[in-house]
């Protein structure tokens, strides 16, 4: 996966001239204050140096997870056409660009950002884009959704690892509150990232939500560690990218976990393949996860005919429309 044209053109035009050592020691520390998930009252993107290099660096990995969410929300949910946003701890307005490129239905969104140089920079990336209107607003997710009014699709990307955990639970209440239609939750593919989207499941199924992705259930999570749900896409490198990071490989696989839950009820989902399908000669062998709560390794093999030809179409988080 790659950036959209506009979006890669709009970063390069912001990043021009910059100092190729400035944006690798920023990006350096920016990485390792993600991997750490340092909670110090800092805001990780407190910078235009930091905003720099987390466009350089991070932003083709986190916009790939946030898109390929969405896309599955689309699936599960053909007809869903959002017309309104709100997007929360938007950073540079990633979602903003990922929900554009996938549902051409959005008309307008609030985006709220509490880091004055990363919402300079998303308003600055946006300039003369062919994005819908956004109102852009200076705000702590967990202390000013008070300004917003529920939307169709509300986010939540790349966040929950920057809070403190006791103030998650209200924070989900509000999101949901806010929600018309769905609600999305995104996380790095971690265990952590996993068992915070495991909290987050948990307390809106308690508030009557349906889960429409990637769970094909609403019952308790079938895994136990050190085994975790998650997925993964692979993006490319631009040169900027692969120098920024000291990189000569021109790709890499970002991994996340991902939530989406609807206020309306959903139709009985599929299976879904929670890892990556195991193909040898004549053999497909697939973890699956059920609609009864329950998860599988299934084999699939030549023999089998249709099934073999279905099981060898789906990838590492793709959904079955019945069990091969």
């Amino acid at each position: 996966m790659e950036l959209p044209v506009a979006l890669r053109q709009a970063v390069d035009r912001y990043l021009e001239g910059t100092p190729l050592d400035q944006l690798r020691t920023a990006a350096d520390l920016l990485s390792r204050r993600y991997r750490a998930e340092t909670r110090d009252g800092r805001l990780h993107l407190d910078s235009e140096t930091a905003m720099k290099a987390y466009l350089a660096a991070r932003l083709p990995a986190t916009y790939a997870a946030i898109r390929a969410s969405m896309g599955y929300v689309a699936e599960a949910a053909p007809d869903f056409s959002p017309k309104t946003l709100i997007d929360v701890g938007a950073g540079p307005g990633s979602v903003l660009w990922a929900a554009s490129d996938c549902w051409d239905s959005l008309e307008g969104a609030t985006i709220i950002e509490a880091s004055d140089a990363a919402r300079k920079t998303g308003m600055a990336l946006a300039v003369d884009a062919a994005l819908p209107s956004a109102h852009w607003l200076a705000g702590d997710a967990t202390k000013s959704l008070h300004v917003a009014k529920p939307a169709d699709l509300v986010t939540l990307s790349y966040v929950l690892d920057e809070l403190a955990p006791d103030a998650v639970p209200a924070l989900v209440d509000r999101l949901w509150a806010l929600t018309g239609h769905t609600l999305l939750v995104i996380e790095p593919g971690t265990p952590a990232g996993w068992q915070r989207i495991l909290a987050v499941r948990s307390r809106l199924i308690e508030a009557g939500a349906h889960v429409l992705a990637p769970c094909p259930h609403e019952a308790p999570c079938p895994l136990n560690p050190p085994d975790w749900c998650h997925f993964s896409r692979r993006v490319a490198r631009s040169r900027l990218h692969r120098l920024t990071k000291n990189a000569e490989v021109p790709w890499e696989d970002e991994k996340f976990i991902y939530l989406a839950a609807s206020q309306q009820p959903v139709p009985t989902s599929a299976a879904r393949v929670i890892a990556p399908p195991q193909h040898s000669k004549g053999r497909i062998e697939l973890k699956l996860c059920l609609a009864d709560g329950d998860v599988t390794e299934r084999l699939v093999t030549k023999r089998e005919g249709e099934a073999f030809r279905r099981a060898r179409r789906v990838d590492w988080g793709d959904t079955l429309p019945t069990q091969p």
